[in-house]
């Protein structure tokens, strides 16, 4: 475990780990870590020095945790969670991530395999065709800084306004798509201009679009499926990873300076700079606030339109109006974004950064037609291995501020997953292993090899181990976009 062994890593339960705020001076919490011991063990040195760094920042309650999904990421792991008293904690973008509200939208379909493998290539051209990707990409909706700011405001609510989409995306959505508290004043010129035209876009790295099959006999939990439109038989969905692109990566990087200095008039000290931060209650935490908030809702919006192309497609290749090829959203929800929630009685800022909400049975904030049997949460494996699709539970309330993991986590590092595999070949490995895959760069289709990842089945073992949330079904890919 590299660093592991120099700590002390207590084990709480089967998939719970526990080191102690003596193990590292400044530890406010402890840290605690999910995941089976195989998981673990694989875990790379950096996630045990981050997670500890972050037990040491200014008001942090409980412990700071990491999912099973965790890597070493900017200042925080990636898989990190942390909750913050809102009187004197801090708000820090590295506990948030460069690409705020990266998340996971699905779609379900009446559409069996039988149905699309005819047509699979032609989808997928069109697919390919309709959703822009890639890093330069730009979309179809055609903004003007007054309308950006409008999406800004509205996130997914502007997308559906606009004719992208149905009111009931929006019931199925976290916060209905739209945060409140957005302030476009906050956001920088050049960040609006990077996000400008970038509205219906996939983006690149691991954003992808993919078309996956439900079988029977990979439905765990029957009756909760079926809730969330699932009933397997070869049923067809869609996911999008995808999230703010420019505009959020630009707030990001405008507000990690802005707090490097401020972090001097608080007299604020961390262990690592990217860690950098201010108080959640100063002029600079609740501008940062306000921009996150703006760059989270154009995510929401972001996927709104892509679920309306997505639609789009499928009409023009299958003939058919999306609502009779029973197109209804799943559930969107978001990665990399600080919220304030309430647990015991105490109001607190929640950082998820690569992390999922993941509320169970009776919240008042899970859509009513899932508050019996709790909020969907959508995991994003690799290409190669396939994805799942789970339910939050009331333990994850109690136990990890109502967070789980979100994918499968990398191994490697992009540079690594090139130099071991060439895009050509994997794209025709994957063709013959019934997967067709369409990317803008095959270099860029190297770095999201299916090897570069965790298994996604372990990850999902282990927060289901740990009863922070309940796997549901596993959807198994046919078809991908990468950027």
């Amino acid at each position: 475990m590299n660093l592991a062994t120099a700590m002390k890593v207590n084990r709480l339960a089967d998939a719970v780990w526990e080191i102690p705020k003596t193990e590292k001076s400044g530890m406010l919490v402890p840290a605690r870590i999910y995941g089976t011991k195989r998981i673990l063990e694989s875990m790379d040195a950096g996630v045990f020095e981050q997670v500890t760094n972050v037990a040491c920042l200014p008001g942090i309650q409980k412990y700071a945790l990491c999912m099973p999904d965790g890597h070493w990421g900017y200042g925080f792991p990636i898989g990190g969670v942390a909750a913050f008293d809102v009187r004197n904690g801090i708000i820090s973008p590295g506990g948030v991530g460069y690409d705020i509200n990266c998340g996971m939208r699905l779609l379900r379909t009446d559409l069996t395999l039988a149905d699309v493998k005819p047509r699979l290539d032609a989808l997928m051209t069109e697919l390919f065709r309709t959703v822009p990707a890639g890093v330069g990409a730009k979309g179809f909706v055609k903004l003007s800084r007054r309308t950006l700011q409008d999406v800004m405001h509205q996130g997914a609510r502007w997308g559906v306004k606009q004719g992208y989409g149905w009111d009931s995306d929006l019931i199925h959505t976290e916060e209905q798509g739209c945060l409140s508290g957005a302030d476009p004043e906050h956001v920088s010129e050049h960040a609006c201009q990077r996000g400008m035209g970038q509205l219906g876009t996939l983006g690149s790295g691991n954003h992808y679009l993919e078309i996956q099959v439900v079988r029977n006999d990979r439905i765990f939990d029957r009756s909760v499926a079926e809730r969330f439109g699932i009933h397997g038989h070869d049923q067809i969905v869609i996911m999008v990873h995808c999230g703010s692109r420019g505009l959020g990566h630009q707030v990001g990087t405008d507000y990690v300076r802005i707090f490097e200095k401020a972090m001097k008039r608080y007299g604020i000290f961390v262990k690592d700079q990217q860690l950098a931060c201010a108080p959640y209650q100063s002029p600079e935490g609740e501008q940062y606030f306000s921009a996150m908030n703006c760059a989270a809702n154009t995510a929401f919006a972001n996927r709104q339109v892509i679920a309306h192309q997505i639609r789009e497609a499928f009409c023009r290749v299958f003939r058919e109006s999306p609502e009779r090829l029973g197109m209804r959203q799943v559930y969107d929800v978001a990665h990399n974004i600080a919220k304030v929630e309430r647990y015991e009685r105490q109001n607190l800022l929640v950082h998820r950064k690569g992390a999922t909400r993941a509320f169970g049975p009776g919240s008042p904030d899970v859509p009513d037609p899932f508050r019996t049997v709790g909020q969907p949460v959508i995991c994003g494996g690799s290409m190669e291995t396939g994805s799942y699709l789970l339910v939050g539970t009331a333990q994850a309330n109690s136990e990890s501020f109502g967070s789980t993991m979100h994918g499968a986590g990398r191994t490697m590092s992009r540079a690594q997953a090139k130099r071991m595999v060439r895009g050509a070949t994997l794209q025709q490995n994957m063709a013959e292993q019934g997967i067709l895959v369409k990317a803008v760069s095959m270099s860029g289709l190297a770095e999201e090899a299916g090897i570069a990842y965790k298994n996604i089945s372990d990850v999902v073992e282990s927060v289901d181990a740990a009863g922070i949330t309940r796997k549901v079904a596993e959807l198994l890919p046919i078809g991908n976009i990468k950027g």
